[in-house]
C-alpha cells in the first residue's frame, strides 16, 4: 500500500494518535534497507521510553515484589512477540517502507521488523508530542496486558527459561556467540548464534542489541525443543 494522506490518517486512527509532523511518522515506518532516513534512531528512543513506562507501572502496581519479578514481568510485556502482535493489529506491514530485497523476502511480515517499527513509532510520538501523551498512548496499547499480568515463572525471559530447562535436564548451558555486528555505533545490528547440544539445528538470530538477538535465539531454541 502506498502511504498517502488518507492511508496515513487511517493508520493514525488505528494507532490512536494523530501526528502533527507526518514526516516523522514516515521515518518511523522506514526500514534501514530503504533509501533516506530510516527508523533505527527512533527505535532506540522508543525502546527506552517503552521500558521506562512499563517499569514505572509495574513498580507501582506490585509494591511487594522484588526486582527479579518486576524485570521478568517487564520483559514479558515488551518482548518482540508482543510488539509484533501490536504491529499486526495496527496493520503496520501495509505501510512499512522497505528496500527491494526486504520487500521480496516478505519483510513486511517479519516479527523483528514489525517490533522495531512499533518502538520507532513510540519514539516518533514522543518527539511529536510530549512525555505524558506518549505515556498515555503506551498504556492504552498495553492496558489489557497490564490488567492480567502476574508475577511468577511464566514471566521469565527466553534465556532464563532455556537455561532452567537445560539445568533441569543436566544438559550443558547454551553459549551465545556474536558472529556479526553491522552498522554504526548508534544503530548497530547484532547477529548471534546460540550453541547448545539440545538440538541439532544451528540457531542464528538478529537484533538491534546483543540482548535482543540472544533472547530471540533462545526463543528459537525453545520453539524447537
Amino acid at each position: 500500500m502506498k502511504n498517502t494522506p488518507i492511508t496515513l490518517a487511517a493508520l493514525s486512527k488505528r494507532i490512536g494518535y494523530k501526528f502533527n509532523d507526518q514526516d516523522i511518522l514516515l521515518q518511523a515506518l522506514t526500514h534501514r534497507s530503504a533509501k533516506g532516513l530510516h527508523n533505527e534512531r527512533l527505535e532506540f528512543l522508543g525502546d527506552s521510553i517503552l521500558g521506562f513506562v512499563i517499569a514505572e507501572v509495574l513498580f507501582n502496581k506490585f509494591p511487594k515484589h522484588d526486582e527479579g519479578d518486576l524485570t521478568r514481568m517487564r520483559s514479558s510485556l515488551v518482548k518482540g512477540v508482543t510488539l509484533a502482535k501490536l504491529g499486526r493489529h495496527f496493520k503496520l506491514g501495509e505501510h512499512l517502507i522497505l528496500g527491494a530485497g526486504e520487500l521480496k523476502s516478505g519483510g513486511h511480515k517479519r516479527d523483528s521488523i514489525l517490533e522495531d517499527a512499533v518502538e520507532a513509532i513510540i519514539g516518533a510520538v514522543y518527539l511529536d508530542s510530549d512525555q505524558e501523551t506518549c505515556k498515555a498512548l503506551i498504556l492504552s496499547w498495553f492496558d489489557h496486558h497490564l490488567d492480567i499480568i502476574k508475577p511468577g515463572n511464566e514471566q521469565k525471559d527466553p534465556k532464563t527459561r532455556l537455561q532452567e530447562y537445560l539445568q533441569g535436564k543436566k544438559i550443558p548451558l547454551p553459549e551465545y556467540e556474536v558472529i556479526e555486528v553491522t552498522g554504526q555505533s548508534h544503530n548497530q545490528q547484532f547477529t548471534v548464534k546460540c550453541i547448545t547440544s539440545v538440538i541439532d539445528t544451528e540457531v542464528i538470530a538478529k537484533g538491534t542489541s546483543r540482548r535482543k538477538a540472544e533472547q530471540s535465539a533462545a526463543q528459537q531454541v525453545l520453539d524447537l525443543i
